[in-house]
C-alpha cells in the first residue's frame, strides 16, 4: 500500500500531532508499507529516513495567497507517487487534498486530533475521519458530523519509534518524593491547578510532619505560559521546590525518576505523555476530561479526578507520595494491558481503517459505472 502523510512539519518541538504522524509512519514503514511524508520539514527527517520513509518537502499554510502553490505541490506529489492512501494530520493538508486532485484515485483520510480548533470540523473533506478518542468523537457529533463517517483510533505511544531508536538517554536525578509533570505551558494543560494543588501537599506536609522530605514538583515542557507560571509559583510560596526543566525531546528519564506523574489538563483529546507514563510505570493522577479516561481504562491505571479542582487533586497526589504500597500497586496497574496503548495497535487499526475505505471507493466506483452503463444502453427519452 502506498500511504502520504500529510503534516505542517516535522519538528522535534513536542507537537502531540507531529509525533504521533510521526511514530505511525514509521511504523507503517516497518510493516513494509510504502510510506512518503509531505510536510516543511524539521529534525524528525533523519528517523524518517533510517526507516526508509521519503520526505518530500510541501509548504502548508493557512495564508489564502498560498493555496495555489500548495495546491500545485500536492498535485505533483500525487503525479510522482500515485499513493493509494492520503492520511491527512492537520487542516490545511485534508483541503488542499481533497481539492488539489478533483480526479483522484487515493483515499482519503483525516485524523482530527484536537476539536478544540473550530476548524476541525473541515475534516469532513475525507472519506473517513478518525478520532483520536470517543471524546472527540462525540464533539464531532455535535457539529453535524455523523458517526457513521467517524472512526475511533485511541492514540498509542508505547514502544514509539521516535523514542526508542534514540540513543539511551542519560538518567536524571530528580529528589524525592516528588511529582512529574510533562505538558506544554499552556492554560488549558492545568499547570496552574497543579501548583496549586501543590502548594496545598506542601502545606499538609509541613504541618503534620508526615514526609522524611520536602516534596518537590518537576515541569517539563516550554510554551507561553512559562513566565506567569513561575510567578505563580512564587506567590505561592513554593518556588523553591518547583523546578522548571523546559522542553526535553526525549522525557523518559524523568518519568523513570518520577514517583507520581501528574496531568491536571482542563481539556486533552488523547494525550500520548500518559501511554508514556503508563509505559514507564508510573503511578498517574489526572483529569477526567477528554481521553484521559479512556487512556487510563476508565480508572483502573490511574487516579481519576475532577478539573479545576486543585484540592481533590492535592488529596490524591499526597495520598500516593504518602502511601508506597498504593503507588506500587497503581504504578503496576500502569503497565497491564500496556499493549491497547502500543504504536502498532495504533498502526494495525489504521491500516483497516484504509484497507475498508480503499474497499468503500471501489464499491463505490463500480456501482457509478454500472449506472452509467445503464444510462448508455437506455433509449432516448426512457427514464
Amino acid at each position: 500500500m502506498r500511504i502520504v502523510h500529510l503534516a505542517n512539519h516535522a519538528q522535534t518541538i513536542g507537537n502531540g500531532t507531529v509525533n504521533m504522524m510521526v511514530d505511525l509512519a514509521c511504523m507503517q514503514a516497518s510493516m513494509g508499507q510504502d510510506v512518503v511524508v509531505a510536510s516543511s520539514g524539521g529534525g524528525f527527517e533523519p528517523l524518517l529516513r533510517r526507516h526508509g520513509i521519503t520526505h518530500i518537502p510541501l509548504q502548508q499554510s493557512r495564508q489564502p495567497w498560498r493555496v495555489p502553490s500548495m495546491i500545485a505541490g500536492f498535485n505533483r506529489l500525487v503525479e510522482r507517487f500515485d499513493p493509494d492512501i492520503v492520511h491527512a494530520h492537520m487542516m490545511t493538508g485534508a483541503l488542499i487534498s481533497r481539492f488539489g486532485s478533483m480526479r483522484r484515485r487515493f483515499a482519503l483520510v483525516t485524523t482530527v486530533h484536537h476539536e478544540l480548533q473550530k476548524s476541525a470540523s473541515l475534516v469532513r473533506a475525507g472519506d473517513r475521519m478518525v478520532a483520536v478518542s470517543d471524546a472527540v468523537a462525540l464533539t464531532l457529533d455535535a457539529r453535524g458530523i455523523g458517526r457513521e463517517r467517524v472512526s475511533v483510533v485511541l492514540n498509542g505511544a508505547a514502544r514509539a519509534p521516535r523514542l526508542v531508536c534514540r540513543p539511551a538517554p542519560r538518567p536524571v536525578f530528580l529528589k524525592h518524593p516528588n511529582i512529574v509533570c510533562v505538558a506544554g505551558m499552556y492554560r488549558r494543560k492545568g499547570i496552574a491547578d497543579l501548583l496549586k494543588a501543590f502548594a496545598l501537599v506542601r502545606d499538609q506536609s509541613a504541618h503534620q510532619r508526615e514526609f522524611m522530605a520536602e516534596p518537590h514538583l518537576y515541569l517539563v515542557g516550554e510554551g507561553p505560559e512559562r513566565e506567569s507560571m513561575q510567578a505563580l509559583a512564587g506567590e505561592l510560596g513554593v518556588a523553591a521546590f518547583v523546578h522548571f526543566a523546559g522542553f526535553v525531546l526525549d522525557p523518559r528519564p524523568y518519568l523513570a525518576s518520577a514517583d507520581v506523574f501528574a496531568l491536571l489538563s482542563h481539556q486533552d483529546p488523547c494525550p500520548l505523555v500518559i501511554a508514556e507514563a503508563r509505559e514507564a510505570g508510573c503511578a498517574i493522577v489526572a483529569t477526567n476530561v477528554g481521553g484521559i479516561p479512556d487512556l487510563l481504562d476508565g480508572g483502573a491505571a490511574g487516579v481519576l479526578v475532577p478539573p479545576n479542582d486543585p484540592a481533590q487533586a492535592a488529596a490524591k497526589l499526597r495520598w500516593l507520595l504518602l502511601d508506597s504500597q498504593a503507588r506500587a500497586q497503581y504504578a503496576s496497574r500502569a503497565r497491564e494491558n500496556i499493549e491497547r496503548l502500543s504504536v502498532e495497535r495504533v498502526s494495525a487499526d489504521y491500516i483497516a481503517i484504509y484497507q475498508h475505505t480503499l474497499a468503500e471507493r471501489e464499491s463505490l466506483r463500480q456501482r457509478e459505472i454500472r449506472m452509467n452503463a445503464r444510462r448508455t444502453r437506455a433509449p432516448d427519452g426512457a427514464v
